[in-house]
């Protein structure tokens, strides 16, 4: 089971900690009077479901011995104007760069996307992710198909 604590450790300055041990900060924007000191929740989500997918897809691809010379995931929210200001859609821009079949890429963020990455399984049922995938500078992918 996965369990979390979230203390306060100084007005809106939260701490939390899960079970792998580690601390998280947590913290608003000055205009609300935080100290403006750490993420904010919300990016902690965007953050998360980056974090997720390029695990993922440093696994498969490492398990299919492909190696990218870079590799980066980069992720955009739109948020609604009211409150509460949740998602209305996320994009996810899978970029690396190196000598790589773009037939890989494909099946290691196919994998993620659809198989393992379970941030992604949660969220989609909250807000729609597209993705695109760029390689050496070049759109190559996108969810809907190759570029």
């Amino acid at each position: 089971m996965l369990q979390a604590t979230v203390k306060q450790a100084d007005g809106y300055l939260f701490v939390g900690r899960s079970n792998s041990g580690h601390w998280v900060p947590m913290d608003g924007s000055t205009k609300i009077g935080a100290l403006d000191g750490a993420a904010r929740p919300k990016e902690l989500l965007l953050l998360a479901l980056g974090g997720c997918t390029a695990f993922d897809v440093e696994m498969v691809l490492k398990k299919r011995r492909v190696q990218a010379a870079t590799f980066e995931v980069l992720l955009e929210a739109d948020e609604v104007d009211e409150t509460p200001m949740v998602f209305s859609q996320i994009r996810v821009t899978y970029r690396f760069t190196g000598e790589i079949a773009v037939a890989e890429l494909e099946r290691a963020i196919k994998l993620s996307e659809e198989k393992y990455c379970s941030v992604s399984a949660m969220m989609r049922k909250a807000v729609p992710i597209s993705w695109t995938a760029e390689l050496n500078g070049e759109q190559v992918l996108t969810d809907e198909g190759r570029a």
